[in-house]
């Protein structure tokens, strides 16, 4: 989105709440999102009840952007400063809110986005395809890439002139990244890897199955992994800003990476806005 049509967004509150009510709306009708009944009536406190189940709701509850108490114009402000990649810490002292406040905005935002790429990951991978194993963390300084300690290992799969698709994982032995290849690759399809012992079985599953010997060439024709190298320097690049990313949160800014970078070519600001308006848990 261009500052213009943000500054034009953030003017006021109501121009603010316009802004979501034109996405959360399906053809200017308001939904109950206990039921997803059409059938409602507005009450005197603005609020509006369900004629099938009486469920009392207004229009953002149910959904991710109801779990902050932020107000419509500092939502749009939060998705427009996480789109550009201000830390939470950078983005409090700008809005004037609390750190926690602005840390917890973020986090949601990054579980819509995780939610939304979930419901949309049906589809296998095909055609050329890239196959590659990462290593992000650690506090120590030692030894690099496999058996590095205290690091969390990440397999990462890339479909030229398509998506990325990465996931953390608990080793990589063959048994994990064969069957998490099967799981997102369709059979058929090149598979392009690094010479190392855990691939050695994907032409036995359904796979033409192309090596490059890391330690003389970075490439060899059509066979290289340029592709998921280019990633993971995007991905460490940004996670150097936030100073250091608790385990159990590492899997959620590292599907947040993969989002941005499969829609590196979108407007990220309208892309976020209605992930966040889709239906999410009652509460965190």
């Amino acid at each position: 989105m261009d500052i213009w049509r943000f500054q034009e967004l953030v003017k006021d509150e109501v121009t603010a709440k316009r802004y979501f009510r034109t996405l959360w709306q399906k053809k200017y009708r308001v939904f109950c999102h206990a039921c997803g009944s059409r059938q409602s009536y507005l009450l005197s406190d603005g609020r509006r009840r369900c004629k099938r189940c009486r469920c009392v709701f207004h229009e953002g509850s149910g959904r991710w952007i109801n779990l902050v108490k932020l107000s419509c114009r500092e939502w749009l402000w939060v998705i427009h400063l996480f789109e550009l990649n201000s830390t939470a810490r950078t983005a409090g002292k700008k809005l004037k809110l609390s750190y926690p406040t602005v840390l917890k905005a973020y986090d949601v935002i990054r579980m819509a986005l995780l939610d939304s790429t979930a419901s949309g990951r049906e589809l296998l991978l095909s055609g050329e395809i890239e196959l590659d194993e990462s290593y992000f963390g650690g506090k120590r300084k030692g030894k690099r890439g496999r058996g590095a300690a205290g690091k969390v290992p990440v397999f990462g799969l890339l479909e030229r002139d398509g998506v990325a698709c990465v996931e953390v994982v608990p080793d990589v032995s063959a048994q994990t990244l064969l069957s998490l290849t099967i799981k997102k690759v369709k059979r058929g399809s090149i598979v392009y890897t690094y010479k190392f012992h855990s691939y050695d079985s994907l032409m036995c599953c359904g796979y033409r199955h192309l090596t490059l010997d890391h330690g003389s060439t970075f490439a060899k024709g059509k066979v290289y992994i340029n592709g998921l190298e280019g990633f993971w320097s995007y991905a460490k690049e940004r996670l150097i800003k936030h100073h250091g990313v608790s385990k159990h949160k590492f899997f959620l800014y590292l599907k947040e990476l993969e989002f941005r970078y499969n829609n590196r070519e979108a407007d990220l600001f309208s892309l976020i806005a209605r992930c966040l308006l889709n239906f999410g848990p009652k509460r965190l």
